[in-house]
């Protein structure tokens, strides 16, 4: 893609995920995250309809979940302007929003048409995320016990110095408990994937490194902002059933595979998101006075962006 159209595109990814936040944030803590997701979703659809090009959904988020969805190879855009790849989450942490926890986010990532990896049916990956100065020395065959010395080492910190982020969920119960014994200290959100992994990215966030199994749509989106930041990152299609597994066995696709950054995106790409229940990262729309906040991050290609954008009614 030309700077020209990579200037505008930024600003339409920027506009998809504010327009998202806006329409999401109006079901914040109504108990209700389908509705949520849907309004995000429809709100999302509609920014991305005037994109100039054609962009292409690689990967969407609905169909993991049953949710309202950006679905799988839908095309969106006004035609005239570059092909592209999108990959979406309208609303990360639906049950953050639904609950008004904070750490809900609108996001999205935009690559060069071709370049993002298509996960097929497989729904949940395995993922390890380091910063740049960890980047290499990483490999999801290790032990997490080998994998804390690594980055230590490479970081210039001790072990019992590292601070690790891994998801609440029962199947991370031995991973959290190996990591602490290991002497880490651990973080674990319930939820939050790609916003748990933009904090190891992050320069003003006290994270060293992410692991553990999180979604497919979060993974591809993280792999852009990790991209553009240099960072590194490993995948591995983690199946959580039976169907899922047979599934992506039945497209051809490998379990053992490991997948590096530039595998998961392979061309020049960029990251957006915006708050939506607010938290560490971003800040929740603030509406009213005729008026709405947001606020925004865009990373590209070695730049990190905080965004506040006013609308006035």
């Amino acid at each position: 893609m030309q700077a020209a159209d990579i200037s505008t595109l930024e600003s339409v990814a920027l506009d998809a995920t504010r327009d998202a936040a806006v329409a999401a944030y109006a079901w914040v803590g109504r108990n209700d995250q389908d509705a949520a997701d849907a309004a995000a979703t429809s709100a999302m659809r509609a920014a991305l309809a005037e994109a100039p090009g054609r962009g292409t959904v690689v990967i969407g988020e609905g169909e993991k979940d049953d949710a309202p969805m950006l679905f799988n190879r839908e095309v969106l855009g006004n035609g005239h302007g570059p092909d592209f790849d999108i990959a979406v989450d309208p609303l990360e942490g639906t049950s953050f929003s639904a609950r008004d926890l904070p750490g809900s986010l609108a996001t999205i990532a935009f690559a060069e048409s071709g370049t993002m990896w298509s996960p097929g049916p497989g729904f949940y990956m395995d993922k390890i995320v380091v910063s740049a100065a960890a980047e290499g020395v990483v490999d999801l065959d290790d032990p997490p016990e080998t994998t804390l010395a690594k980055v230590a080492e490479a970081l210039g910190k001790k072990v019992a110095d590292l601070r690790v982020m891994i998801m609440d969920k029962p199947r991370h119960e031995e991973l959290i408990a190996r990591v602490l014994q290991a002497g880490a200290a651990v973080q674990t959100p319930a939820g939050g994937d790609v916003g748990g992994s933009l904090a190891v990215l992050l320069p003003d966030h006290d994270v060293d490194l992410l692991l553990g199994v999180g979604g497919t749509p979060e993974g591809v989106m993280t792999a852009a902002a990790v991209r553009a930041l240099g960072g590194g990152m490993l995948g591995r299609l983690a199946p959580q059933r039976d169907e899922e597994a047979e599934a992506i066995r039945a497209a051809g696709m490998s379990l053992d595979r490991i997948y590096d950054r530039d595998e998961l995106v392979a061309g020049d790409a960029f990251f957006a998101a915006t708050g939506v229940n607010g938290g560490a990262l971003l800040g929740r729309p603030r509406v009213g006075d005729g008026m709405t906040i947001t606020e925004s991050l865009l990373i590209t290609r070695g730049q990190i962006r905080h965004i506040t954008h006013t609308t006035f009614d």
